[in-house]
């Protein structure tokens, strides 16, 4: 088996920046990337679905190292795909990625302090080694979405389908539509369906927080005429960082005004006489669940212009010609789009074996949000709920390369996150109400009441801890020889 200084699962956002990283502050380690697939971008290149865009800025979303220089602040997915793969190939990153190299297992020896990595290949069984594992594999299963099984499915004649999968061959120009869900997914699906089809219908059990924003930031675009590309990319990245964190303070702290405010800002677009308190007066509190962002106001307008319409009821069965509800109505629809959400999984699905021993991850704990206790020289990408993914991602490689390079000074071979001695409280991975987040929450690691073992979604705590609090903290053990390179 060829042997690594590390490895790296996953050739999407994560993966890149964390190669990135390891060239620019661990220059003397071997690596590769281990991709599933045939292509570089992970979510940017599966998911295929109209008008397929991120839900966070691009300014976030994008690379600390590398700036966004595109117009749209948020981006639409082959453009974010495009910045991915530039990243790989300028960097000399995508001649390191192993490809179709799906990880089944993970197995380490603490007598040779490695892991021995097991994947499918072509059909087949491989295998490689290395140092330290880091997990860069996202955090739902690519195989497919969740995709409830709704009574009378078989009896529908039109098409369904799920956006996770989306057909090359679906024709939907004349059409009626009927997309089930309220999130980020759904509010990017419908308005981008409703410039051909028919009609399209936006068919929810419960409304969702929906904020329009402009898809070009002024601001940055007037930095770039006048600014470097790096500083004013630096600039604007904090600006919204600040934002972020002073918007999510303020819907923490004074929940009902937000409410308020976000529920008036929809009433203004849409008017007096839409039933805002209906379609888009969720039942819980800001950030709960993630808000939902519509670019230009592009949901909006297409419902004003009657091409699109939301309906705020409970399936009771699908028909030959479409949905009834419990309400008694029928939606008809030619095409039915289940926008239902995410599977979540924990780092790939993989099994992950510590000296013979399988790592059960709902009995550890994490550490900094993205180690495990007494899991050792392994790491994952994990990224904010109320933030960019990137954020957090960029932060993780960059303390991963901490962690080596202390590794490395200190002549250990193994870093370990180690409980301490007395009680500590858990608590659950994420604090977040959606779905899909509850229906897996009970396979995720637990977080401590302390740190190093809660998670902070904050940014600038991260930053603070990740970059300058020290390595040797008390709760990461070291041990072993010292730490070669392959």
């Amino acid at each position: 088996m060829e042997h690594f200084d590390v490895i790296i699962v996953g050739a999407g956002l994560s993966g890149i920046g964390a190669a990135y990283h390891l060239q620019k502050h661990c220059p003397d380690r071997s690596y590769a990337i281990l991709e599933a697939r045939d292509a570089i971008g992970g979510t940017w290149d599966l998911f295929r679905y109209p008008g397929i865009r991120s839900d966070s800025d691009m300014f976030t979303l994008g690379y600390s190292f590398r700036p966004w220089v595109e117009a749209k602040a948020i981006a639409d997915g082959p453009s974010i795909l495009n910045y991915v793969r530039q990243t790989a190939s300028d960097n000399g990153i995508d001649r390191h990625i192993r490809f179709g190299q799906r990880m089944t297992r993970a197995s380490w020896s603490t007598a040779e302090a490695r892991w021995t990595v097991t994947t499918e290949h072509d059909g087949g069984a491989g295998g490689f080694t290395c140092s330290f594992l880091l997990m860069c594999s996202g955090y739902y299963d690519y195989a497919g979405g969740h995709d409830p099984d709704f009574a009378g499915r078989e009896d529908f004649t039109g098409r369904i389908v799920h956006p996770q999968h989306w057909p090359d061959d679906l024709d939907y120009a004349g059409k009626r539509v009927v997309v089930i869900g309220s999130g980020a997914t759904a509010v990017t699906i419908v308005p981008e369906m409703a410039r051909t089809a028919a009609h399209v219908t936006m068919l929810q059990r419960s409304p969702t927080y929906v904020v329009s924003r402009p898809a070009e930031d002024r601001i940055a675009n007037g930095l770039r005429r006048v600014l470097p590309a790096k500083l004013a990319y630096a600039l604007v990245r904090w600006k919204n960082v600040l934002l972020g964190i002073l918007f999510f303070n303020l819907a923490r702290k004074r929940p009902e005004k937000t409410k308020a405010k976000l529920i008036g800002l929809v009433g203004d677009q849409l008017g007096p006489d839409y039933d805002v308190a209906r379609h888009f007066t969720p039942d819980y509190n800001p950030w709960d669940q993630r808000l939902c962002l519509v670019p230009d106001a592009d949901l909006f307008d297409a419902i004003k212009a009657k091409r699109v319409s939301v309906v705020t009821d409970r399936i009771a069965r699908f028909t030959p010609g479409g949905i009834r509800l419990e309400s008694g109505a029928e939606l008809p629809a030619d095409v039915i789009v289940t926008a239902t959400g995410l599977k979540l999984v924990v780092l790939g699905k993989a099994e992950f074996l510590v000296d013979g021993a399988r790592v059960d991850f709902a009995r550890t704990i994490s550490y900094k949000g993205m180690m495990f206790s007494g899991v050792p020289n392994l790491a994952s990408a994990f990224g904010y709920t109320n933030a960019s993914w990137t954020l957090k991602a960029d932060l993780t490689s960059a303390y991963v390369c901490r962690l080596l390079n202390h590794m490395k000074a200190g002549g250990h071979a193994i870093a370990m996150p180690t409980l301490p001695a007395e009680p500590m409280d858990a608590a659950p991975w994420l604090d977040f109400t959606s779905g899909y987040v509850q229906r897996s929450l009970a396979l995720f690691p637990k977080q401590g009441t302390r740190k190093p073992w809660r998670i902070h979604q904050n940014y600038l705590r991260d930053l603070m801890l990740f970059r300058y609090a020290p390595i040797d903290d008390g709760a990461m053990m070291f041990s072993g020889s010292q730490f070669t390179s392959a």
